[in-house]
């Protein structure tokens, strides 16, 4: 805002005082000094046109044209024989004072007016800069009422104002900005803010009363200011109701997906549990069969406690509670815990694990890291072939520790290495889950303010890598929705 080096005013009061003494002391001062150095007709002529040239540029047109007038009865009275008279004796001073007249007006008037013009071009020029500055401010990616107060200080430097306000109405919601005014009440003039036929505020300027009232010009740079600010409050008011309807979609999408991943996964693993009930019940089996059916059971009962885990955990994350409870631990004996734990779903694939033997312990809540590597191992499995091989490396990283999880699936495509940390994703030729694990992983990880990606792996599969530091703060993340 520092860039407004001049005032948008009219004729001040100030200017036609030094104009109309410009006009009479310039004047006065050519007669002195053409009467002190060289009392010729030709030198006071030079000299009284150096007086026009001054007035004119002090005060503008009519006082350049009274010091011609002036500067024309100096030049006959003092220098224009018979001297001390107003009176022409020879036909050619008559004629030489009258084209000497002629000459002054015609100077003064073209020097007026190119001064002029040359003022209302600066003049322009900062209309111009102060709208685009007020378009360019209007239009950054700041809170509203900041743009606004940005405008009005603008505004106020630029037209010499005392005060400037902006009040507004956004859908209900009020908004001002501006500076009160200072200084005893002047000249003021309330511009209506409007857009599409409706009213939407006021924009208040008042200056001192010295000044005088508001030019055309000045209300026309008001009212063009007053246009940018209805169009940036029906922008921002659109921008809110996008928002709103966007935001209204994103929820009903993820109720859909919600419904849809749950219904089927609680249907799946209820049905097993059913079914094999139902078996027990009726009888006609042998004890081993039994015993499988009953081992079905506490399968399809874990996997339906870990679903219903991920939806209380989605849960929390949403309603920001996932705060964690740390403490010193290793984190290889949670790693260990959740390899016996999930002994039953390992089955299937070989595990290598691999730690070094110079692995810190670091603050971690055991129970959420437990609940992040089941997840991620989960997932592992989910996609690795029968027999695959699933390794899990542990190894100090900078004052903490990394683990990587690799498995020998399909891998992910770079450019879903993001989106698998999405609530409710599901990767290309994905086969059952809820889309939720790496979801909680990473709002888990983030919470211990550590890392957590996604990597391809040397054998084709995937790598999750997650990297936990020693101690630190959770790192800012948008919350789950």
């Amino acid at each position: 805002m520092g860039v407004w080096d001049g005032m948008l005013r009219p004729v001040s009061a100030s200017r036609m005082i030094r104009g109309g003494a410009a006009a009479v002391l310039l004047p006065l001062a050519a007669t002195a000094a053409g009467r002190a150095f060289q009392p010729s007709g030709e030198i006071a002529a030079s000299l009284y046109i150096l007086a026009v040239v001054g007035a004119a540029a002090v005060g503008g047109l009519w006082s350049g044209l009274a010091a011609s007038v002036a500067s024309f009865l100096g030049l006959n009275y003092f220098f224009t024989p018979p001297r001390g008279t107003f009176r022409v004796d020879k036909e050619q001073d008559l004629v030489a004072l009258v084209v000497f007249l002629i000459v002054a007006g015609v100077v003064a008037t073209l020097l007026a007016r190119a001064i002029e013009e040359r003022s209302r071009a600066a003049r322009r020029e900062r209309e111009a800069r102060l709208l685009q500055y007020s378009a360019t401010k209007l239009l950054a990616a700041e809170p509203l009422e900041r743009r606004l107060q940005d405008l009005a200080a603008a505004l106020i430097q630029a037209l010499g104002l005392t005060g400037c306000a902006i009040e507004a109405t956004i859908d209900g919601r009020a908004v001002a900005a501006g500076a009160p005014e200072q200084g005893p009440p002047g000249a003021a003039l309330t511009v209506p803010i409007e857009a599409g036929g409706r009213r939407l505020g006021i924009l208040r300027a008042s200056r001192r009363p010295e000044d005088g009232p508001f030019s055309p010009d000045e209300e026309h740079l008001l009212r063009a200011c007053a246009g940018q600010v209805a169009i940036t409050l029906e922008r921002a008011r659109l921008d809110e109701a996008i928002e709103a309807a966007k935001l209204a979609s994103e929820i009903n999408q993820l109720r859909a997906a919600l419904f849809s991943s749950v219904t089927h996964d609680l249907r799946t693993p209820l049905a097993s549990i059913k079914a094999s009930v139902t078996s027990v019940l009726g009888g006609g089996v042998d004890g081993e069969q039994q015993r499988e059916l009953l081992q079905t059971v506490v399968e399809e009962t874990d996997r339906l406690n870990r679903l219903v885990g991920n939806i209380l955990d989605l849960a929390r994350v949403r309603s920001g509670t996932l705060v964690p409870a740390k403490e010193r631990s290793s984190v290889e004996e949670v790693l260990e815990s959740v390899l016996h734990r999930l002994g039953p779903m390992l089955a299937a694939v070989r595990v290598r694990t691999l730690a070094r033997p110079d692995l810190p312990e670091i603050m971690i809540d055991p129970v959420q890291i437990d609940q992040a590597l089941t997840n991620v191992l989960e997932n592992a499995v989910r996609f690795s072939p029968p027999g695959g091989e699933i390794q899990v490396v542990l190894a100090p990283w900078r004052d903490g520790v990394q683990i990587r999880v690799t498995d020998q699936g399909p891998g992910v495509p770079p450019e879903e290495r993001e989106l698998v940390f999405e609530p409710f994703y599901r990767g290309r030729g994905a086969q059952g889950g809820s889309g939720l694990g790496l979801a909680i992983a990473r709002a888990i990880v983030l919470a211990h303010g550590g890392r957590i990606r996604m990597e391809g792996a040397p054998t084709g599969g995937a790598a999750v890598v997650i990297e936990l530091p020693a101690d630190a703060p959770p790192i800012a993340q948008e919350p789950v929705a």
